[in-house]
């Protein structure tokens, strides 16, 4: 697995907030080791079955010993949420927030730069590790298994939808890691692959892209020069016209370079092995691993 362990300590930025609420439940459910939150104006107070509240990232670190935190801050407020994250030493961020404005995310990626820290998303489900019933964001956990395939994806949906099939097709997954949707995501394709190529526990990867950017010709070229374990992949969009966004911020097609086609023949031409139709994932996956 990568990015979380058994022993990961997590702390929910925005805990006492609607939709934090929820889903931190469903963590915890999963097993998730949640040690506190942070909500300003409501320190000193307690969530759920008793789970900490803190004014600031820095007191619930330093009190709960967190390694982790998931935001779940509206986005005029969520780069604020990430920088300060960053500073307190959180070493693995989760931001599910969608819609953050094009600059503030410029700005927390320049605050961030050299701080050994790890940013997933914004926009994105969040990850989430089977085997060490770990999961840090909205990923349903209730269709994963723990294995030894990799997912990782900028489209949450297709991730749960991917996952589901490995899992009914009885092959697990090591870790599923959601990168979001937006034009300036934290942690890239290249990211994830080196760290599943890496990983003991990973034997095969599954990687869905996007229209839009170029991350995928990124992700090709890595494959191609450093990736020795077996790749399939999908692009979604293959039939979205030109200049409409679909979606996610990031899912439109500027150029050449951001179609579906040029994202599935520098895959292909990299040595992945690209499906044009989702439902034939698991089918392609079984026949690269046929011992799972």
């Amino acid at each position: 697995m990568i990015l979380v362990n058994r022993d990961t300590r997590v702390l929910v930025q925005g805990i006492t907030g609607r939709e934090a609420t929820f889903h931190t439940q469903r963590c915890i459910e999963y097993g998730t080791k949640v040690v506190g939150g942070v909500t300003p104006g409501k320190g000193g107070t307690t969530w759920g079955d008793g789970v900490p509240v803190f004014d600031t990232v820095e007191e619930a670190k330093r009190r709960t010993g967190a390694d982790a935190s998931v935001i779940f801050v509206p986005a005029p407020f969520a780069s604020d949420a990430i920088m300060e994250a960053a500073d307190a030493g959180i070493q693995t961020i989760v931001c599910i927030t969608e819609h953050i404005p094009d600059m503030d995310e410029v700005r927390w990626h320049q605050h961030i730069r050299g701080k050994g820290v790890r940013v997933i998303g914004p926009n994105c489900p969040g990850l989430i590790a089977p085997a060490a019933r770990c999961k840090i964001g909205i990923m349903p956990g209730s269709i994963t298994m723990p294995g030894n395939v990799g997912v990782a994806s900028r489209s949450g949906t297709l991730t749960y939808e991917a996952v589901n099939q490995l899992t009914l097709n009885g092959m697990g997954q090591s870790t599923c890691v959601g990168l979001g949707g937006d034009p300036l995501p934290g942690t890239t394709f290249v990211d994830v692959l080196r760290l599943f190529q890496d990983d003991a526990d990973t034997d095969a990867i599954v990687l869905i892209g996007e229209i839009g950017g170029a991350s995928e010709q990124e992700a090709a070229e890595f494959i191609r020069t450093c990736v020795t374990k077996p790749v399939v992949a999908f692009i979604a969009g293959a039939s979205a016209p030109e200049g409409r966004r679909m979606g996610h911020a990031g899912a439109i097609i500027t150029g050449k370079a951001s179609r579906a086609s040029e994202k599935q023949r520098a895959l292909s031409e990299a040595g992945a092995h690209v499906i044009e139709n989702l439902g034939d994932l698991a089918a392609q996956v079984r026949r690269l691993l046929p011992a799972v």
